[in-house]
């Protein structure tokens, strides 16, 4: 039986050195462009994440902004009431102001009176000091439901003196004390003008 005969073995072609090193080349540059690749993929990763923030603070700046503008739209309501409340405020405060001088329409204020001169017993002083000064005749004889100084005292060097509040007990009389001591005018006591007036509030007095 005849022997078969070897397959002839391939041709190996020779490798050129000039396209190794463009396959090489062609490698690094394949392997710069994933570098770069990857680098832009973190980026475009962190441009997400900042983009979700920036999302995020501009809803908060739009809950801050919708809060402020419901602030300034009550307030810009309250302003536009002003006048109301302003027009209320003032007639509240005129009805308190003839409540408070109604409450007190049975004073009468007595000023320039020397210190300690009222003694122990301040309404006889008042009455003495109506008829005997004043010349202020009154029938019945003046009552009062309370008569004080009006302040704490003075230091003895001082020269201001407090005047004395006297609530009648008759308004009557007390308007009439008020009128004749107005009619007769101002009189003196130890050297010292003695005034009457009415007792009025302070808004009213001011007016």
């Amino acid at each position: 039986m005849a022997s078969q005969a070897a397959p002839p073995c391939p041709k190996t072609t020779p490798v050129d050195p000039s396209a190794l090193e463009a396959m090489d080349r062609i490698l690094q540059e394949i392997a710069s462009v994933g570098r770069c690749l990857e680098a832009m993929d973190l980026k475009i990763t962190d441009l997400t994440v900042d983009s979700s923030s920036f999302r995020a603070d501009i809803a908060g700046f739009r809950e801050t902004t919708n809060a402020l503008d419901q602030r300034l739209t009550a307030v810009e309501d309250q302003v536009a009431a002003l006048p109301d409340q302003d027009a209320e405020l003032r007639s509240l405060r005129a009805k308190v102001t003839d409540l408070e001088d109604r409450s007190r329409r049975d004073n009468v204020r007595f000023f320039g009176i020397p210190e300690h001169k009222e003694g122990s017993d301040i309404k006889a002083f008042l009455k003495s000091l109506l008829s005997d000064l004043f010349s202020i005749k009154l029938s019945p004889p003046p009552e009062f439901q309370r008569a004080h100084m009006i302040g704490p005292p003075h230091k003895a060097t001082s020269d201001k003196l407090r005047p004395i509040i006297a609530c009648f007990l008759r308004h009557e009389q007390a308007r009439q004390v008020i009128s004749a001591a107005k009619t007769q005018g101002p009189v003196s006591l130890e050297s010292h003008e003695i005034r009457v007036a009415a007792d009025f509030s302070r808004l009213t007095n001011e007016k």
